[in-house]
C-alpha cells in the first residue's frame, strides 16, 4: 500500500489526482519522512510510490519500512556508469508510474538519461540559498565564509549541479557560536518545512503550463 494513497470514492469530483513521487535518497531520510508526514497531515496532495536508495547502510531504509513505503535498494557501485545507473533509475520510476522525482539527499550528480526521461519534473533540495554556495559541503563553506545568513533552496535539476530554476527558498540567520552541526540542523527545520510546499507549486505551474500550450 503506497502512502498516501485513496480508497475508491474517497476523492472529491473536482480534486486533481493525487501527485505520484519517486524519492531519491543517499541518507537518513529526513526530508522523505517530513513530506510523509505533509501527505498524511492532507497538505501536499500525493502519494509516495516508491524510494529509492544508493547505500545500502541509508537509514532511509528503516524509515520507508516504517511509513510502510516501499524501498529499492540500486547501489551504484554494482553499476559501471553513472549513466547505467540512471537508466536503471528511470525504468524503476517508470515502472512504479511516478510523476515526479523527489531528490531527498541524493547524494549522487545525475545525468541526461535521467533528466530526459522526467525532463523539468525533477526537484532537489539543497542547503544553501542558491546560486550562492552550490556543491558539497555547503553548511562547512557557509560558515568559512562567514556569511551572516544562508538557508536552502528547492529547484527543478538540470544538467549542472544546483543550477536549475529556483522553486521555493527559506532563509536561516547563522549565529557566531554556530557549528556545522547546529547551522545543519536549524536548516534542516526549513528543508523539512519548504520541501513540501515546493512539491506543490512545481507540480501546480507544471500543470498549468500543460493546460496552457496550444492545442
Amino acid at each position: 500500500n503506497r502512502l498516501g494513497s485513496e480508497q475508491p470514492g474517497d476523492q472529491s469530483s473536482c480534486q486533481p489526482p493525487p501527485i505520484k513521487l519517486g524519492i531519491m535518497a543517499s541518507g537518513s531520510g529526513s526530508n522523505f519522512e517530513a513530506i510523509a508526514q505533509a501527505i498524511e497531515r492532507k497538505e501536499l496532495n500525493a502519494t509516495i510510490e516508491v524510494v529509492i536508495y544508493n547505500n545500502p547502510t541509508a537509514t532511509v531504509a528503516q524509515r520507508a519500512m516504517r511509513l510502510g513505503v516501499p524501498s529499492k535498494l540500486m547501489d551504484h557501485r554494482t553499476y559501471e556508469t553513472r549513466e547505467a545507473l540512471d537508466n536503471a533509475i528511470a525504468a524503476q520510476l517508470k515502472t512504479d508510474q511516478v510523476d515526479w522525482v523527489i531528490m531527498a539527499g541524493w547524494m549522487r550528480r545525475v545525468t541526461q538519461q535521467l533528466l530526459s526521461a522526467f525532463q523539468g519534473r525533477i526537484l532537489n533540495i539543497h542547503p544553501s540559498l542558491l546560486p550562492s554556495i552550490p556543491g558539497i559541503r555547503a553548511v562547512e563553506q557557509a560558515l568559512a565564509a562567514q556569511v551572516k545568513i544562508t538557508g536552502c533552496s528547492v529547484h527543478l535539476v538540470e544538467l549542472i549541479v544546483d543550477s536549475g530554476p529556483i522553486i521555493m527558498q527559506a532563509a536561516v540567520p547563522v549565529l557566531p557560536t554556530d557549528t556545522p552541526a547546529t547551522l545543519q540542523a536549524r536548516i534542516q527545520v526549513q528543508e523539512h518545512r519548504i520541501f513540501p510546499q515546493a512539491i506543490a507549486i512545481a507540480a501546480h505551474q507544471a500543470n498549468t503550463s500543460f493546460e496552457q500550450q496550444p492545442t
